[in-house]
């Protein structure tokens, strides 16, 4: 079980890395990529699962920023349309093009005309690369989608952003999986403890959070991307940066479809900020919140449900109001928001979510903060040349590190799998066939599954109902994707949990072999602790 996860922890203790990563979310798994692929030797830990933290609890949107043209950030929401377009073009399986569909109340602190001016502008600033804006009135708004309750709207209008096809976590350990193949050390569940610089290297005290074993990890330089928890690492360092974190709490509530639409109806909820109604597949995700918090480790409370539930059934006319009955699963992160100096507030509505990377150059030690989805190919490529600043040497310094596999591999895929007419295979659940499914996951892998399934179609069984996961991937999963505990799986490499109520997960017939696939003679024990952490 997890052999690749317990060869590279035995890794670990064994060179002087050029880098050695603290964190597996966004920035982490970017910076991991990138320089990778360029040729640094590079390790990556995380004290949890990779992306298992903030980067596993977004809206799934890939936007352009346009809130912050309210605050005149034109600077900002240009550097965002640029790279929302490159994402948009390097992934166009993942990070495809989606309607918001937004309605303004009476009594908004602007008229719905200004407000879609504004939206003239994004797009022009997004240069033209999505379809254009549309005007709508209240009674347009309500014959194009009628479960918006339109008995206080002013008007409103269309335009386009971007939304992530699978769930966030899935992205970014693509970008984690992407670096081991280009030589990154990589380890879940791995801690790091402090680090002492002695004699021009980085000696950081970890341990294996599974087993208990300590050991020592050299490097010549040491990125903290720990997201949420960049400046307690700091401290432990004894690094001084420029920058620090305030934490906004944002969550969202998953139901059953609440409406056929398939764009994201946006409205700006009672504290002023906007609210989604994010189609899901068979699902709809609903948010978001914004409170802000001392502590990251934040949790959903009863009024947080509330305030979501209360806008959902103001703003939507639903056959029957939504309750707390009708939640499936829950995501709740926080923010972690870029700001100087001491104090301030983590105002979602002004603050922005840009990053920011201070750089100690006598220590060698980088400190990323802020940052989104949206903008990670900039954080990748920004932190490869300050890396190159601090003297290591970057061998392939021009190679492309992102992106799909090109065209010929793509096309080599979908004709094996019309050949065997794979899309045949498709569980009457899924929300989209199997092909695209399978080369938005996996790429390249995707063909070596194909052959699989075609020498023992039984691997093309679903084991859990509603999943939407076939026994390839679960045992693709065990083989390449490092899952340590069943959650990993169930959260992050899938959104299963997501989707599938726990009561319903728990009673699948087909869970325990997923166990037995994934964990062998751990098994029982890692089933068992999966029950204990959802009890």
């Amino acid at each position: 079980m997890n052999n690749l996860r317990k060869s590279n922890i035995t890794k670990l203790p064994e060179k002087t890395f050029d880098v050695l990563i603290i964190g597996g979310g966004i920035n982490g798994a970017v910076s991991a990529a990138s320089l990778a692929a360029k040729g640094a030797k590079v390790a990556l830990i995380d004290k949890g699962d990779f992306a298992g933290f903030t980067s596993s609890n977004s809206s799934n949107l890939a936007w352009g920023g346009i809130k912050y043209l309210e605050s005149h950030e034109y600077g900002l929401v240009n550097k965002l349309c640029k790279s929302r377009n490159h994402l948009m073009r390097s992934y166009p399986s993942t990070v495809k093009e989606i309607r918001f569909f937004t309605s303004i109340q009476k009594g908004f602190r602007f008229p719905p005309l200004f407000v879609f001016m504004g939206t003239i502008v994004y797009w022009l600033m997004g240069r033209f690369f999505t379809q254009s804006p549309q005007y709508l009135s209240a009674a347009k708004i309500k014959s194009l989608e009628k479960v918006v309750n339109t008995e206080k709207v002013n008007g409103g209008f269309e335009y386009s952003d971007a939304f992530l096809h699978d769930n966030d976590a899935r992205f970014v350990f693509n970008f984690i999986r992407s670096s081991m193949s280009y030589g990154c050390i990589a380890a879940n569940y791995v801690q790091a403890n402090g680090s002492e610089k002695v004699d021009g290297v980085w000696k950081t005290q970890a341990n294996d959070v599974i087993s208990g074993e300590t050991f020592e990890i050299r490097s010549k330089v040491i990125i903290n991307a720990a997201g949420p928890f960049v400046d307690p690492m700091n401290h432990i360092n004894q690094q001084t940066t420029e920058h620090h974190h305030l934490f906004s709490k944002g969550i969202h509530l998953i139901v059953d479809k609440i409406t056929d639409s398939n764009k994201v109806l946006t409205f700006f909820a009672d504290d002023g900020r906007l609210f989604f109604v994010i189609p899901m597949g068979p699902k709809t995700c609903i948010g978001t919140t914004d409170t802000q918090v001392e502590d990251p480790h934040a949790k959903v409370t009863d009024k947080d449900r509330q305030f979501v539930l209360d806008n959902v059934n103001k703003l939507l006319d639903l056959p029957k109001a939504l309750t707390q009955d009708d939640i499936i699963a829950e995501r709740c992160g926080v923010r972690p928001l870029a700001i100087k100096g001491k104090g301030g507030k983590a105002d979602w509505v002004q603050l922005s979510r840009k990053h920011a990377i201070d750089t100690n150059k006598v220590d060698k030690y980088l400190s990323i903060f802020g940052g989104k989805l949206t903008d990670c190919i900039n954080v990748g490529d920004e932190v490869a040349g300050l890396i190159k600043e601090l003297g290591i040497t970057l061998p392939y310094e021009d190679f492309k590190w992102y992106g799909e596999p090109d065209d010929t591999v793509r096309d080599e895929f979908f004709h094996r799998a019309k050949l065997m007419d794979f899309d045949a295979l498709t569980p009457a659940t899924s929300s989209e066939p199997l092909t695209k499914r399978f080369w938005r996951r996996y790429g390249r892998n995707a063909i070596n599954m194909l052959e699989n399934i075609r020498e023992n179609p039984k691997k093309a069984e679903l084991l859990i109902e509603n999943s939407e996961y076939l026994r390839v991937e679960i045992e693709h999963a065990a083989e390449r994707e490092m899952v340590t505990k069943l959650e990993d799986f169930l959260r992050r490499r899938s959104k299963i949990s997501l989707v599938v109520r726990k009561e319903d997960i728990l009673c699948a017939p087909g869970l325990k072999e997923a166990c037995e696939i994934l964990f062998a003679d751990e098994a029982d024990a890692k089933l068992q602790e999966y029950i204990d952490s959802v009890s």
